[in-house]
């Protein structure tokens, strides 16, 4: 999960999004805010709270 937030970050490229999503639900996360976010369509942009979130970034 973390290495894909970081390579969500790191591209730019935010098609991996629902990817995260369903990492983030088997890893135990049951955050609807959160998993709602990354399964929507966006638009998702580098800064994107929920990867932030992940990566520890302020």
């Amino acid at each position: 999960m973390l290495t894909l937030a970081q390579q969500v970050y790191e591209s730019r490229d935010f098609s991996a999004m629902p990817i995260l999503a369903d990492a983030l639900q088997d890893a135990g996360c049951d955050n609807i805010d959160i998993l709602d976010h990354c399964r929507g369509s966006g638009p998702h942009v580098r800064g994107c709270w929920v990867v932030d979130l992940i990566l520890g970034k302020e």
